[in-house]
């Protein structure tokens, strides 16, 4: 097992999941089945290693930024990096909601489904922040307790302007810059023992998933799953394979392979959160992107970034407006793309957190809230591919900046697209 490479660990220890999972669902009533195995141990498999990341991924961000933010040592660079990277995020997620609207339109995933075939759970939902309390929710009036509850928008600001006083002053703080770059060191190598038991932690997460789950809860919403899932893959071959090859100019064929392990990952967890360390240290160590760049783009990308997210928002609007029998005028569908965009800016990168900022953009087009209940049963299904999407978006837009600005150093594989790359 030694030889086999983390990837591939993680690759059998999903099958191997899905299988268990598949296997014990018909017993899942069972007092020894449930209390035992899924309750006990899958659960402690699972959940202990999503504990394990969470542990670590405040640190990370915070050192990783400060690090990144202070290594680009030129302002004006700083700054033209951090636009670039906003406009990606942000223009990507407009374009994976308008996709969203309009592929839903045509399948129409609502139409003919009866309501009361539909098994709801209940959801619970905050109030939705106006945009202007947003921004203003992202300058810590006390960084420490933002540290501490983990409020990442937060995080990230205090970080890069800390990374940004660093690379000011230069050498009148060398000491503080050569212990931020070694605290950054112990928190990769705390990373890198984490991911070891990465393989476990995925077992344990689908065995848990598909043992209480099965495939029961989807036949009833099977069209709606499908259309997400199409929209998804379509946002992935068009809008991101599009950007690598002509902008990043990078072989997408490469890509998937190189990147396949932090997808794995994702699916499995189905936390963009999680999925940081993976994200960051394949980027650096199989791309070659500099960790200038990569500890800027990806931790702002796991909180600002969502097109998954976004996709699943636009037809499930779609989907619930069908099953109530509301049409949506083109307004609404403007109305959708802004809101779900603005949404995706300091969404947290935890699982399921999709489909309750779902609920601001019903409310905006006058849905019912009820109709989440709808969707929420095979959401964590759902959840898994969309937040795929959402790392790959994260890593592509690093790539990108990383071309434009010369920080990509391995470019045997950034060549420009031929028949002979794609052969």
């Amino acid at each position: 097992m030694k030889k086999i490479g983390l990837t591939n660990k993680i690759f059998i220890a999903l099958i191997l999941g899905v299988l268990s999972g598949v296997a014990l669902y018909p017993f899942k009533e069972n007092l020894i089945i449930k209390n035992y195995v899924i309750d006990f141990f899958f659960n402690f498999l699972g959940t202990g290693f999503i504990r394990a990341i969470r542990m670590i991924v405040i640190p990370l961000v915070f050192c990783s930024l400060t690090v990144g933010a202070a290594g680009i040592e030129d302002i004006k660079k700083l700054g033209r990096v951090g636009i670039k990277t906003l406009s990606f995020y942000l223009g990507t997620t407009a374009v994976a909601i308008t996709l969203a609207l309009g592929v839903g339109s045509l399948i129409n995933p609502g139409k003919g489904i009866v309501l009361s075939q539909i098994s709801t759970t209940n959801v619970s939902v905050g109030e939705t922040k106006p945009f202007i309390d947003i921004l203003l929710g992202m300058i810590p009036i006390n960084p420490i307790e933002a540290l501490a509850k983990g409020d990442m928008l937060q995080i990230i600001v205090f970080s890069i302007l800390c990374g940004v006083a660093m690379a000011m002053l230069g050498d009148k703080v060398s000491t503080i810059r050569k212990g931020m770059d070694e605290l950054n060191n112990i928190v990769l190598k705390i990373v890198d023992l984490v991911m070891q038991l990465a393989p476990f932690g995925v077992y344990g997460l689908i065995a848990k998933t598909f043992s209480t789950l099965g495939y029961s809860a989807m036949l009833p919403l099977l069209k709606y799953f499908l259309a997400v899932i199409f929209v998804l893959l379509l946002h992935y071959l068009i809008t991101y394979q599009s950007l690598l090859i002509l902008i990043a100019k990078y072989n997408p064929i490469k890509f998937l392979k190189k990147f396949s392990g932090p997808m794995m990952v994702a699916f499995s967890t189905s936390s963009s959160s999680a999925t940081l360390p993976a994200s960051m240290e394949t980027l650096q160590e199989e791309f070659g992107v500099s960790k200038g760049i990569s500890s800027f783009t990806i931790p702002l990308g796991s909180t600002i970034n969502m097109d998954g997210t976004a996709i699943m928002q636009g037809v499930a609007t779609i989907f619930i407006a069908q099953i109530y029998g509301v049409s949506l005028t083109m307004g609404d569908f403007v109305t959708v793309i802004i809101t779900a965009t603005l949404t995706s800016i300091g969404t947290a990168g935890v699982p399921g957190v999709g489909v309750i900022m779902l609920g601001m953009v019903l409310q905006q087009v006058g849905l019912p809230l009820e109709g989440m209940a709808l969707v929420m049963g095979i959401d964590r299904f759902v959840d898994m591919f969309r937040t795929v999407v959402n790392i790959t978006g994260d890593a592509v837009c690093t790539l990108i900046v990383a071309k434009t600005e010369g920080e990509l150093k391995r470019e045997e594989d950034a060549t420009s697209v031929n028949e002979n790359t794609l052969a």
